[in-house]
């Protein structure tokens, strides 16, 4: 299998199991996501949807380095959501402010905090290993689709 083989595999796999987790760790354990959880699982959307079109359509090549990417992206939103749930930063959005909400909001959705991480495994939360694994398998992705072989 050849780079290009590779990085197109994984640009369609790396997505579809962190959204799959995504969606497990909400409906299987109610871990469900606060604002910058959402802003993580959209990027990962884009990327399966490109890794996906880098299966169908030329150039392959450009198609799994924008899936690469994407899934970069998604990893350093995951950094910044890991960074405001450690408390080394502040958070931009009102779900980290304990702001006032709307009392019809919440019949439609629980509350959950951006600032407060819901889950760890050996001090990392679900944001810190989106990412360590999208980070890394982000640019190795692009890394893959860049080079030839």
């Amino acid at each position: 299998m050849d780079n290009l083989a590779k990085a197109r595999t994984l640009a369609v796999l790396v997505p579809a199991a962190l959204l799959g987790g995504a969606y497990v760790s909400q409906y299987g354990f109610g871990l469900y996501p606060c604002e910058m959880c959402w802003w993580q699982r959209y990027p990962h959307f884009a990327a399966l949807a490109l890794g996906i079109a880098a299966h169908a359509m030329k150039p392959a090549q450009v198609w799994t380095a924008l899936a690469g990417l994407a899934i970069l992206t998604s990893g350093l939103i995951g950094g910044f959501h890991a960074g405001v749930e450690y408390g080394w930063w502040g958070g931009i959005t009102a779900c980290s402010t304990g702001a006032k909400v709307n009392v019809l909001d919440l019949a439609a959705a629980p509350l959950v905090r951006c600032d407060v991480a819901p889950w760890t495994l050996w001090g990392i939360s679900l944001a810190g290993f989106n990412f360590l694994i999208s980070s890394v398998s982000g640019a190795a992705i692009v890394a893959l689709a860049a080079y030839r072989k």
